[in-house]
C-alpha cells in the first residue's frame, strides 16, 4: 500500500527552539529550519512521504496577519493539489489556538490540516516535539489516534490527543499537554464552521485591526478610548459573563466602532448585558482571542452591527 503524501508547513515556535543543551528553559524559539526539524524525526518515513515547506520561523507571539494570510493561501493550494493527502503545521503553542481557528474559518478542508508543536525546545533533555510531530503526521496520514479520524476539519494534535480548532485553547503555561477544550458541548459559536462563516482572504494583504482590552478592578476607562483610536474593532475581556464597571460603560457609549463582549473566565457563556453594552455584540462561548479572530475576519465583509451579531450567533 502506497504511503500517504503529507506536507509539513513550518512556522517556528518552541518545537524549533534552541537553548543550552539539556535545559528546558532559557531557549530562543524559531531557530531550526523546517527541513532540519523534520529530518530529526526519521520515524516519519515509516508512515508517510513527507515534504517540508517553511512559511516562517518565528516565536508564535510574533505571528502576524500577513503570515496568517500567506499560510491560509498555501493551505488552500495544497487542498487542491491532488498529489497531497494531508497537511501538518508546526507552530508555537502560545497562539496556536488562534491560528487554528483562523484557518478553520478561511480554508474549506477536504484533507486533514493538523497543527502541532512542543513545550520543550529541540535541545532539551527529553524534547516533546518529535513525538508530537510524529503523531500529527500519523494522524494526517490516517493512522489511529486517541480520537476520531481527522476528516474535513482543522485540528490541533498534542500529547496523543486531537482537538477541534473551534474549541481548542491553550489552558496551561507549563503542562506537557497544554491544550484543552474551551467550550465542550453545544452552544453559541459551536457551529462556527457553517458555510456562512467561511471568509475568503486570498485577495487580502492584511486584516482589520482588532485589539482585546482586559477589564479588572479599577481599570481606567481611558484604556478603552485609546484602544478604540487604534482599532477597527474591539473585544472586551470582561469579568464574569462579560461584565465591567459603570465607568467603562460610560466610556463605551462614546465609541463608534464594533465592540464584542467576551469574558476573561475560562469556561462559560457570555450573556450580553444591554444596560452596560447596548448595541454591542456577544461573543457567546468564544474566548477573547478567538472572538478577535472572528471579528477581524467579519470586518472584511461588513461593519454593520446587525450583520456582525448574526455572524457571532452562528
Amino acid at each position: 500500500m502506497a504511503k500517504k503524501r503529507i506536507v509539513v508547513l513550518t512556522t517556528g515556535g518552541t518545537i524549533a527552539g534552541v537553548g543550552e543543551s539539556g535545559k528546558d528553559t532559557g531557549y530562543v524559539s524559531g531557530q531550526i529550519p523546517g527541513e532540519t526539524l523534520v529530518a530529526s524525526v526519521p520515524e516519519l518515513l515509516e508512515y508517510a512521504d513527507v515534504r517540508v515547506e517553511e512559511i516562517c520561523n518565528v516565536n508564535s507571539d510574533d505571528i502576524t496577519d500577513k503570515i496568517w494570510i500567506s499560510l491560509a493561501n498555501r493551505v488552500k493550494e495544497l487542498q487542491e493539489d491532488e498529489s497531497v493527502d494531508g497537511i501538518v503545521i508546526t507552530h508555537g503553542t502560545d497562539t496556536m489556538d488562534e491560528t487554528a481557528y483562523f484557518l478553520s474559518l478561511t480554508v474549506k478542508c477536504e484533507k486533514a490540516v493538523i497543527l502541532t508543536g512542543a513545550m520543550k525546545p529541540s535541545t532539551a533533555k527529553n524534547p516533546d516535539g518529535p513525538a508530537n510531530l510524529l503523531g500529527a503526521v500519523r494522524a494526517a496520514a490516517g493512522f489511529a489516534v486517541d480520537d476520531d479520524p481527522p476528516e474535513n476539519k482543522v485540528w490541533v494534535y498534542f500529547g496523543g490527543e486531537l482537538f477541534d480548532a473551534r474549541s481548542v485553547q491553550k489552558c496551561s503555561a507549563s503542562a506537557m499537554n497544554p491544550m484543552g477544550v474551551n467550550y465542550p458541548g453545544e452552544g453559541s459559536n459551536w457551529n462556527a464552521l457553517k458555510e456562512q462563516n467561511f471568509f475568503d482572504v486570498s485577495g487580502l494583504d492584511s486584516l482589520p485591526r482588532v485589539n482585546v482590552v482586559y477589564f479588572s478592578v479599577d481599570a481606567n476607562p481611558k484604556i478603552l478610548l485609546y484602544a478604540s483610536s487604534v482599532s477597527d474593532g474591539l473585544v472586551i475581556a470582561g469579568a464574569g459573563s462579560g461584565e465591567f464597571s459603570r465607568g467603562w460603560a460610560e466610556a463605551l457609549s462614546g465609541i463608534d466602532i464594533p465592540v464584542v463582549v467576551s469574558t476573561r473566565i475560562h469556561h462559560g457563556l457570555v450573556t450580553l448585558n444591554e444596560r452596560l453594552a447596548p448595541g454591542r455584540i456577544c461573543a457567546g462561548r468564544l474566548p477573547p482571542q478567538k472572538a478577535a479572530v472572528l471579528l477581524r475576519l467579519a470586518l472584511t465583509v461588513t461593519d454593520r452591527v446587525s450583520d456582525l451579531r448574526r455572524i457571532f450567533s452562528l
